[in-house]
């Protein structure tokens, strides 16, 4: 009997230490990121060369639903919603813009600025302007590589009323309380 319970308390202690090691449930193809979180729509955290990090969606502004200072804005929730779909618990592969250099990498918050790929192809930046849960964002004038394909998907979003842009949401002023 003592035997017995020393071998279920070991395989028991192995289990343990093995879901403490594998925090993902399959292996990520090479290039992809596991995805751990996702904070609002525009913001990720994802395990990068074994450690977390902060990832910004580059080129999109989505309505703000966790900054302390102001009011869950107009749209916000179902933005941060539709990115959690997207990404939470997946794996992504994120890209560096080329037009931006490695000068402009990072925000001013530290945050990685990326793109964000699913393992479909599917460009999620793009996909959340063209589906009207965010809006083309130019940081400081900083021109970058698929700010032209952004500014027309958030053209078309608009003037098809998609999202934050129909009338019974925010007509696109986001900056409204939700």
């Amino acid at each position: 009997m003592r035997y017995v319970l020393l071998i279920s308390a070991t395989l028991a202690a192995l289990v343990i230490v093995m879901l403490a090691v594998t925090r993902h449930p399959v292996q990520a193809k090479p290039g992809y990121v596991y995805v751990e979180k996702v904070h609002d729509g525009d913001t990720i955290e994802a395990e990068i060369d074994g450690r977390s990090e902060k990832i910004r969606l580059l080129g999109i502004d989505t309505p703000e639903t966790v900054d302390p200072r102001r009011p869950v804005q107009c749209f916000g929730q179902e933005a941060s919603h539709r990115s959690r779909e997207l990404m939470t618990h997946r794996y992504v592969r994120v890209v560096a813009d080329q037009a931006r250099g490695a000068a402009s990498d990072r925000d001013k918050y530290h945050r990685l600025l990326r793109y964000v790929y699913l393992e479909d192809g599917t460009e999620v930046n793009l996909a959340l302007v063209r589906d009207g849960y965010a809006h083309e964002y130019t940081y400081q004038s900083q021109s970058y590589e698929h700010q032209a394909a952004y500014k027309m998907a958030q053209r078309e979003a608009r003037e098809e009323s998609r999202g934050l842009w129909s009338a019974s949401t925010c007509r696109g002023d986001t900056k409204q309380a939700a």
